[in-house]
This record gives structure tokens, C-alpha cells and sequence, in this order.
């Protein structure tokens, strides 16, 4: 019988510690190969993860197996070979849903991300794509902008967050009433200030009517290999967040260090307060790529964070700011 209690009681422990359900606000489907573990790996992960719904999207590049290169790379920085632009990406995210029960499909929320950030017929193809299937489509992104070694590695130029290209698009989310969730480095591996925070400030003063997500808050583990930590961003997010409404933040895995958590674990209590004192406008994501084994993992982490916040914030963050930055037609 204390053999049986006992158990019951593990039982019920494990399912308090797990009992907060997420939305993942930022997962790509597919890798940079444009390959997936599938649908059914990642509805088995989300449910371990206890993530409710995810924000899904592919990748909109692709990464070239050079003709010299006797061995496939596994990441897209493996070697030294193109990225390109690859709009199919969107067209096996729509088939891999398609194919799914209906309950299963309401579980996701996909983004549209295959299109050439650098050219201005963008527009045109993201209008045709959401009119083929109306409804479908509940955001835009990640588009790629600076993105430090992906974009180093992109054929032609490198995407600004205010080139005349994507002023089109932005167009585009506003008729359509789509969040944008936008990657743009706020500086390069070496410089140590703000060096790109005009481009993203034009995108954000120009389309007031746009829900943008900045992706990362304009970090990448790039420009962590070689700083560390960014000791201007704290204050930089701010006084974006204040000046700009229709900013949001995504707090997807290169947040967690050196930013959200110390090394040991600990919340930030600059960052707690940060998060209090604008509670509607950050979103979690986990950022994982065609692979789901780690989702369980990547969610768990943010739990000291959200544990040290009063439970309204967490609950804001964990799940219902990503529900409030869809359209207005969405089924919420």
C-alpha cells in the first residue's frame, strides 16, 4: 500500500511540475536542409513539452552540397557552400498540415516564410500564396535579415529590415492583418553598440499598423560566441518597448544565457522586471529546426523565469501574448 501511495505521489508531483502549458512561438518544421523528423515525432514532442499550439514555419533558404565536398554538411555552417532562397519550404509545411486530423491542424499556427527578403516581387508572391489558400497562412516569418553567418552565406545581398523590399511586405501583414516575425541582428560579431538598430526603428516607425516580433530581441548565438553578452540591450528593449507599440519580443533559446538566467540558473532580476513592467509583449519560442527531441528541454528552461513572475505574467508569456499577436480571424 506505501508502495502504491508513493507512486500516486511521484505521479501527481510530475504532473504539477509540468502542469503550465505553452505555446512555442517560433519553430521551424524543417531544417536547413529542408528536411523533418515529421508531424507525428513533433505532435509526440509537443505533447511531452506540454505545448498546447506552435507558431510552425520552415526555413526560407536552403543550404547547396558543394560539388566538392565529399560529405554532406549537417549544419549550414558545416562548410563554406551557398545558402538560397527556397520558397517550396512553404509548400511542404502546407502539405504536412493538410495531411493531419483537423484536431491536430488547430494545434498549429503556420508562418509564411519562402520568399527572397532582397527582392521587391516578394510582395506579390507572399498576396498570391495567402489568396491560394485563405485563412491558412497566420503570420509571416522568420524572414531572414542580418543574421550574421547566415546571411554571409546567402547568394546576393545581405536583407535589411527596412530595404524597399520588405517595406512591400510589410504592406502585405497589414492588409492581411499577419504578425511579422522578423530576424535582424541589432549589431555584428565585433562591434560592441547598436550598429543595425536604424534599419529595424525605420521597419517598426513606418508600419505602425504592424505586429512585428523581433526574433531573439536581435541576438543569435553567433554574436554570443564572440561577445558574450550585450550589456547595451537591456536598456536598448526599453526604450523600444516604450516607443513602439507594436513591437513585440521573442524569448526563444539564445535569451536564456546570458540574458533571462545567470550560469547557475537563476532568474535576472533586471530582466524580471523588465518583463513586469511590459507583460503583454514577450512570447516564448524554442527555435528548434527539423529536430523535436530537445523541445521538452527547451521550454522546461524558461521555467525559472516564469516561476519567479506572478502567475498572471507568466501566463501571459507562456501561452496567451502569442494568441493576442494573431488575426483577428483566427480561431483562438
Amino acid at each position: 500500500m506505501l508502495r502504491v501511495f508513493l507512486a500516486v505521489l511521484l505521479l501527481l508531483s510530475n504532473s504539477l511540475a509540468h502542469a503550465r502549458s505553452y505555446i512555442d512561438g517560433h519553430l521551424h518544421y524543417v531544417d536547413f536542409f529542408q528536411e523533418s523528423e515529421g508531424m507525428q515525432t513533433l505532435l509526440a514532442a509537443m505533447d511531452q513539452a506540454s505545448i498546447s499550439h506552435a507558431a510552425i514555419m520552415g526555413i526560407p533558404v536552403a543550404k547547396k552540397w558543394q560539388e566538392d565536398e565529399p560529405k554532406k554538411p549537417r549544419y549550414y555552417a558545416g562548410d563554406d557552400a551557398d545558402l538560397y532562397w527556397y520558397s517550396a519550404t512553404d509548400f511542404y509545411l502546407l502539405q504536412a498540415i493538410q495531411q493531419l486530423k483537423p484536431e491536430q491542424q488547430k494545434r498549429f499556427f503556420p508562418f509564411l516564410s519562402g520568399f527572397n527578403a532582397n527582392d521587391k516581387n516578394a510582395a506579390t508572391h507572399i498576396r498570391r500564396t495567402l489568396e491560394l489558400n485563405p485563412g491558412f497562412w497566420q503570420g509571416i516569418g522568420e524572414v531572414f535579415t542580418r543574421h550574421d553567418d547566415v546571411t554571409a552565406l546567402m547568394q546576393g545581398d545581405t536583407p535589411r529590415a527596412n530595404n524597399e523590399a520588405m517595406m512591400k511586405v510589410y504592406r502585405i501583414a497589414a492588409k492581411f492583418d499577419l504578425p511579422v516575425l522578423l530576424h535582424s541582428n541589432i549589431t555584428s560579431k565585433r562591434e560592441r553598440s547598436p550598429l543595425y538598430l536604424e534599419e529595424l526603428e525605420e521597419a517598426l516607425n513606418k508600419n505602425t499598423d504592424v505586429r512585428f516580433i523581433w526574433a531573439h530581441a536581435g541576438t543569435s548565438m553567433e554574436l554570443h560566441r564572440h561577445q558574450e553578452k550585450l550589456d547595451f540591450l537591456l536598456p536598448l528593449i526599453q526604450r523600444l518597448l516604450a516607443e513602439h507599440d507594436n513591437l513585440y519580443i521573442d524569448l526563444s533559446w539564445t535569451m536564456l544565457k546570458p540574458y533571462l538566467v545567470n550560469a547557475k540558473g537563476q532568474p535576472n532580476a533586471d530582466w524580471l522586471e523588465l518583463l513586469q513592467a511590459y507583460p503583454t509583449r514577450f512570447v516564448l519560442g524554442s527555435d528548434v529546426v527539423g529536430r523535436f527531441d530537445s523541445l521538452s528541454e527547451i521550454m522546461q528552461s524558461f521555467e525559472p523565469i516564469l516561476k519567479a513572475l506572478p502567475d498572471a505574467v507568466a501566463q501571459a508569456i507562456a501561452k496567451d501574448n502569442f494568441l493576442n499577436l494573431l488575426p483577428a480571424q483566427a480561431n483562438k
